[in-house]
């Protein structure tokens, strides 16, 4: 007999895709989160990368994986840090072995189908680590695709993955622009950072930032103006990841340079 994902799927299959509704292109601006923080409740959580105290050690990669139950030995994670590689020659290499979840310890570049790439220490112009995770979008696409409601945001801005509803179909993953998300190698249902939405509802932070020992990651409530983090995103110059697609993300970046994709 078909189960009810079975049969909601291979009726959208049927059906055919689901086309992505447009969303108004708008730059980021810290005065308008000034602005709207006060209007929408009392919390909006928000995340805060320093790419500057980022030494790619994986150990926020490690504990995400044991906090939500991603197989360690999978070759999906909800977090990552990507490795940046910048020539003397104006050359930009980027990787991320294993999602960084044992650091990097090889000075070879894994640049995909063109192989490992060796760059000696007299090549290099500059290189730096840079986090990613799910951007807890504003407009979040992978919402307005979803079928079934699987996919939902909460009132304080989470982006959430019901297990129990979602059916596998992967509009979401295909309508993220960030690809933070898969299949869950186990239940095959769609995935992602939640911020360790289960530990913030205790008054705890996401797993990932209580592993970092530098202080790289921070997550802040936006509402809050005597926040720490929302005192940086306010007032210091921070960036987020392709503005351009108007999804308004919700995780800042420190010390992000014009190389970061």
């Amino acid at each position: 007999m078909m189960n009810r994902r079975q049969f909601c799927k291979n009726a959208l299959i049927i059906a055919g895709g689901v086309s992505l509704p447009l969303a108004a292109l708008e730059l980021f601006d810290p005065k308008r989160l000034l602005a709207e923080k006060s209007s929408k409740g009392d919390r909006r959580w928000v995340f805060l990368v320093d790419i500057d105290k980022c030494v790619g050690c994986g150990f926020c990669v490690k504990a995400c994986k044991i906090e939500n139950e991603v197989p360690y030995e999978a070759k999906v994670s909800r977090t990552w840090v990507e490795r940046y590689v910048i020539t003397k020659k104006g050359e930009t290499l980027i990787d991320s072995p294993n999602a960084a979840r044992d650091g990097f310890t090889s000075t070879k570049i894994d640049q995909n189908l063109e192989g490992m790439k060796e760059v000696t220490e007299g090549e290099i112009a500059k290189a730096f680590f840079v986090p990613k995770l799910c951007n807890q979008c504003e407009n979040p696409p992978c919402v307005q695709v979803c079928p079934v409601g699987a996919t939902y945001q909460t009132a304080d801005g989470v982006v959430l993955v019901d297990r129990e509803w979602c059916i596998g179909c992967g509009y979401c993953i295909m309508g993220c622009p960030y690809g933070v998300r898969f299949f869950h190698p186990v239940y095959q249902v769609a995935e992602k950072c939640n911020f360790c939405y289960h530990r913030l509802a205790k008054g705890m932070t996401s797993a990932c930032v209580d592993a970092c020992p530098f202080g790289a990651r921070r997550i802040g409530n936006l509402r809050d103006p005597e926040d720490p983090v929302t005192k940086i995103i306010t007032t210091e110059r921070v960036n987020v990841l392709k503005e351009q697609y108007g999804t308004n993300p919700q995780v800042f970046y420190l010390g992000m340079t014009m190389e970061v994709k």
